[in-house]
């Protein structure tokens, strides 16, 4: 069996649906949400780098955010489109793992990244005399640093984990190489690597999700102590934007991840994947620049400056 994983060399990912119906929907879906994915995550990066009042720690990490979003879709998506137009939806040996191991690279860093906002809003509602240092351009860097470094361990334990299994079946079903849909294709027993799924991957993914949960309580009871309604009201609002996307992120991998492989449902693994791997980054952009007060200002200011540019312009072509 462990000779038949290389002679074979190739997976084939049956996708979101083997409903031949579904194709054109689907296509449209994916190439609409990755549009706006790459579109929105990209703005959103472009007018933090370009904008000065927007260099802060909460807007470059943000800009950490949108471009980890961009490879987190582009690693799945546009292998899906191409399966949609040609039907080879065969995917090889070393291309599967490679894939695996980014995805849960980029896909925990995401996780890690979010933890590292909620801490910028801890210290910015409740140590606000001391955020500069908290929060510092050095700390940023580390902290960056530390998350590389933890999930690229983590994709790598994973890979190797998951490609040293010996396969009978070769038909995934999913639309990308996951961990849980590569388990069931193994000849043997995977007791050992779904404890090591749940328990490091506790580690990984629940670790970053306790403690936002930790700090959006003491900023909850900061905020509860304000004397005005208007400084809760702008605080909240504030927070709420990064509380929306830690909902969205984590009630999907939790359902993915943390549940015995005999509930393995291939149908409702398909559905829910989608929601942390296609829906979230592309809602992120909009979640985060409809409910910042700052991020808006710098749009309309962005586009006051065009619009004066293109009046200076046809006003030249007018002498």
């Amino acid at each position: 069996m462990g000779f038949m994983n290389h002679t074979v060399g190739f997976f084939t990912l049956l996708g979101l649906s083997e409903k031949p119906y579904l194709g054109l929907p689907l296509f449209a879906f994916f190439l609409g949400a990755y549009t706006l994915c790459v579109v929105g995550n990209f703005l959103i990066s472009i007018l933090i780098l370009t904008q000065p009042q927007l260099y802060t720690p909460m807007y470059m990490l943000l800009a950490n955010l949108s471009l980890v979003d961009i490879c987190l879709t582009t690693l799945t998506i546009p292998r899906t489109l191409c399966g949609f137009l040609s039907g080879n939806n065969a995917i090889s040996y070393l291309g599967c793992f490679i894939q695996l191991f980014l995805f849960h690279m980029v896909g925990n860093m995401d996780s890690f990244l979010l933890a590292i906002m909620a801490l910028d809003r801890y210290a910015a509602v409740c140590q606000p005399l001391r955020y500069s240092a908290i929060m510092s351009k050095k700390t940023c860097i580390c902290l960056l640093t530390i998350s590389w470094i933890i999930v690229s361990l983590h994709s790598v334990l994973f890979t190797v984990m998951t490609s040293s299994l010996t396969y009978c079946f070769w038909v995934i079903h999913h639309f990308f190489c996951d961990v849980p849909a590569m388990l069931m294709l193994s000849c043997t027993d995977t007791y050992t690597q779904e404890m090591i799924v749940f328990i490091e991957g506790s580690l990984i993914v629940m670790g970053p999700m306790l403690f936002i949960l930790g700090t959006y309580i003491l900023i909850i009871r900061v905020v509860l102590k304000l004397n005005t309604s208007q400084g809760r009201r702008k605080t909240f609002s504030t927070c709420s934007s990064h509380l929306t996307v830690v909902i969205f992120f984590y009630s999907s991998i939790i359902f993915m991840y943390f549940r015995p492989n005999a509930l393995y449902s291939p149908v409702y693994d398909r559905v829910v994947s989608v929601v942390y791997s296609v829906i979230t980054p592309m809602l992120n952009p909009f979640i985060y620049s409809l409910r910042n007060k700052e991020v808006k200002a710098a749009v309309k200011k962005v586009m006051c400056c065009s619009q004066k540019g293109e009046k200076w312009v046809k006003d030249q072509e007018d002498l």
